[in-house]
């Protein structure tokens, strides 16, 4: 008997998430209420799709014999598509409660990306394979379910938080060029992964970006970074009419901050008992609490950052623009947490069949990335803490 109903459902749910991020666009850009309540429809329609995946898969583990049967979260392919499911769900809630679908457009692109890579990678295994024994524990589900919930909550602050940068910054501040860059990254990502399915004939046996960045061909490479450094332009250049297309929905930035804030402190707790529960199912597996492994260690250095931005807001009284820097920041050390440590780092929770082995020549742009991107951010506090003095000066020296 073939298992596969869960990876047609898994397809159908990734096309429904594509067109609903499509329609969540159209409604920014023509802001019609049709338009949006059509997004709001499919995305519930692929949320549907995508939790009969879940359970076709749990149902089809049980039918292949005994001892293989397992709640579908132990591996990249099945952890990564629970990971995009929660985020959904928490997105739902968010729009539900606040009656805001402006937040779909930049949360849906976060969930449409992760369920394409884990399709698309060659090195993501969707078979389902029994149980190691160390993988044989309800703690196993506590922590993963708890830590994604945290992740989910984190990915819609991300979401949130980019849309309060772009409308409230002009193209004079130094967030304008935070915004952008980020925009612009996500933007030819989905572009690129659009062409691999455009392209590529095979594309289960592909590897992601192979169309573009990863082509054979130097030409290609060399014609997709330009493409890449054309696409920012633009986005700097233009995307001042981003701002005003969000304005005209008259979205309050209080709103934008408590709903970033809140998404923050209900992900916290969460990622908190993760991190708990993790530690006492690795007791119970390897022998001890902590043992410094890379995905132990990042998780730590995630939680310390959203403990920073919880601890400057109630403390420091941060609000605005740099609370908002602070959770797109906490959030790439989301996407690192999970993605890196388990592809490029060899460990106890490395997913992929790389064998432990690094990818070599990722290192030199990541090293550089992240050090650019810790300078800017540094950056923009200091600029943004020394404009808010001047105006302080300002405002005492009228009175």
């Amino acid at each position: 008997m073939n298992y596969e109903l869960n990876i047609t459902f898994f397809k159908i749910a990734t096309l429904t998430y594509l067109f609903a991020m499509v329609f969540y666009l159209g409604y920014l850009a023509f802001r019609n209420q049709a338009v949006g309540k059509i997004a709001s429809g499919i995305t519930y329609l692929g949320f549907l799709c995508h939790t009969a995946s879940i359970g076709t898969r749990w149902w089809e583990s049980y039918q292949m014999g005994a001892g293989i049967g397992h709640v579908p979260i132990t591996n990249l392919f099945e952890s990564m598509s629970l990971g995009a499911w929660t985020i959904v769900l928490i997105y739902i809630i968010v729009e539900w409660r606040y009656k805001n679908r402006t937040f779909g457009a930049f949360v849906m692109p976060v969930t449409f990306l992760a369920m394409t890579y884990i399709f698309v990678a060659p090195d993501v295994s969707k078979d389902i394979e029994p149980l190691v024994p160390a993988l044989k524990s309800y703690w196993l589900y506590i922590h993963v379910l708890t830590s994604f919930l945290g992740y989910a909550a984190f990915a819609v602050s991300f979401g949130v938080s980019l849309m309060y940068l772009i409308i409230n910054t002009q193209r004079k501040d130094s967030f304008y060029g935070f915004w952008t860059a980020c925009l612009g990254a996500l933007s030819v990502i989905v572009l690129a992964i659009a062409a691999d399915w455009a392209t590529l004939p095979d594309i289960q046996g592909k590897h992601m970006l192979e169309a573009t960045f990863r082509n054979p061909s130097a030409g290609v490479q060399a014609l997709s970074w330009a493409g890449y450094a054309v696409i920012l332009f633009l986005i700097y250049m233009f995307g001042i009419r981003l701002k005003s297309a969000l304005g005209k929905f008259q979205t309050s930035s209080d709103l934008l901050d408590e709903v970033g804030y809140k998404t923050v402190a209900m992900g916290f707790p969460l990622l908190t008992v993760g991190i708990i529960t993790g530690a006492v199912w690795a007791n119970k597996a390897w022998g001890t609490y902590w043992g410094w492994d890379p995905k132990e260690t990042w998780s730590l250095i995630t939680w310390l950052v959203y403990a920073a931005y919880l601890h400057a807001r109630l403390t420091l009284g941060w609000r605005g623009r740099r609370a908002s820097v602070l959770s797109v920041f906490g959030f790439f050390s989301v996407i690192f947490t999970y993605l890196g440590v388990n592809l490029l780092l060899s460990g106890l929770h490395s997913y992929g069949s790389t064998g432990g082995q690094i990818d070599k020549t990722a290192i030199p742009f990541l090293l550089i990335f992240a050090a650019f991107f810790a300078a800017y951010v540094g950056v923009c506090w200091i600029l943004d803490a020394g404009s808010r003095k001047s105006a302080g000066h300002q405002v005492a020296s009228e009175k």
